[in-house]
């Protein structure tokens, strides 16, 4: 039997809510599966699913009834936009710190049952600094923080890249300037958030690139489709393919830690971490 290839996982993170974070989780996991890349997008935001709602989409099942037991992982699957495979959330379920033994197995092996072949799992978080935003992000290969250009954003931002550093030990973190007047606006805000984390924290900041604001985005967004799909000669959507290609350019993960299962392994373990700390 052959080995499963290695999995890029991405967590797509924000400091703060209203800052586009799903809706750049989205259209980078359609330009990685334009491309001609195997995505799967994992709406992560455990108790405010929206991926669902951004793409019209009516599942069934979701992650909630996996923890359960109720059905496996291939069951709650979702066909998105660009064949991409979407894990759909539950409004309101618990923490995943506080899953049972037996429910975070599961969990695990429902992941590694997976007879698919991925090449990147994209984790849309939920927004801020709580133990389950800490979890998926430590557990994943990159993170891709989300700032727009406004004060709360770009402190809240720093809030979270401070605890996953001085806490946890995180190193690296992407950004993306997100609903900017251009490239020079989006590199100034960069600069912002790399002059305070340069002064009082030990983490490489890495500029992923800038969205624009596009009033075919907002369009996209009402007609509950990617804008990558729906105008794809957007500025916007001309941004989301250079950040997908910027994202391909990534070595990719050794083949030890590139399967899911050791994705969830690590966020399992990272949420019992906190739960007892």
């Amino acid at each position: 039997m052959s080995k499963p290839k290695p999995v890029t996982v991405l967590a797509v993170t924000s400091g703060k809510g209203g800052v586009g974070k799903s809706s750049v989780s989205v259209n980078l996991s359609v330009s990685l599966a334009e491309s001609g890349k195997q995505v799967m997008l994992m709406d992560a935001d455990l108790g405010l699913a929206n991926i669902d709602v951004l793409l019209g989409l009516s599942p069934r099942y979701n992650l909630s009834h996996v923890i359960d037991g109720q059905v496996g992982l291939e069951e709650i699957l979702v066909q998105g936009p660009s064949g991409i495979s979407i894990v759909p959330a539950a409004s309101g379920t618990k923490h995943m710190a506080e899953l049972s033994p037996a429910e975070n197995m599961g969990l695990i092996n429902s992941f590694s049952e997976l007879g698919q072949d991925v090449d990147y799992l994209v984790v849309d978080t939920a927004a801020g600094i709580a133990d389950s935003v800490i979890s998926f992000a430590r557990a994943a290969h990159e993170v891709l923080v989300v700032v727009c250009d406004e004060p709360s954003s770009i402190t809240d931002a720093y809030a979270l890249i401070k605890v996953l550093n001085r806490d946890y030990q995180v190193g690296r973190a992407h950004v993306i300037a997100n609903m900017v007047s251009g490239s020079q606006q989006g590199r100034e805000l960069y600069q912002k958030l790399v002059r305070v984390c340069d002064r009082y924290l030990d983490v490489r900041l890495d500029y992923l690139g800038a969205i624009p604001m596009c009033e075919r985005l907002r369009s996209a967004v009402q007609k509950q489709r990617p804008v990558v799909n729906s105008f794809p000669g957007s500025p916007s959507a001309r941004a989301f393919r250079e950040l997908a290609q910027s994202v391909d350019r990534w070595p990719a993960p050794s083949a030890a830690e590139g399967h899911l299962q050791f994705f969830v392994e690590r966020m399992v373990r990272y949420s019992q971490s906190m739960a007892g700390g």
